[in-house]
């Protein structure tokens, strides 16, 4: 299995707008897009002072089934045009590590 990481920031004032539009609009979306591998996601969210971060965690089967979702160049960030309106800054490239271990309660 594969966890496909990405982050990004807004300011304080936008951080529960760009949350709203994750679970309304671009993780909604995601799932809709049906990509055979896909399993889930995680949002996570941290005040940083004077920025709000966010991470996702989008887990899927393998690399190939990421190439699904992003097309060939598998670390290229996935930011609607909704999301960048919100954002101050984020990577421009996400980040793959093979989840190795995991521990479920």
């Amino acid at each position: 299995m594969i966890a496909r990481t990405w982050h990004g920031w807004t300011t304080p004032d936008n951080a529960d707008a760009y949350q709203r539009l994750l679970e309304t609009e671009v993780l909604p979306g995601i799932v809709a897009m049906d990509v055979p591998g896909f399993l889930g996601v995680d949002v996570l969210r941290r005040d940083e002072g004077d920025e709000v971060g966010f991470v996702t965690i989008m887990r899927f089967e393998s690399l190939e089934q990421i190439e699904r979702f992003t097309g060939a160049d598998s670390e290229q960030a996935y930011v609607p045009d909704a999301a960048r309106a919100l954002l101050s800054r984020f990577d421009q490239r996400a980040q793959h590590y093979e989840i190795c271990h995991q521990v479920r309660i």
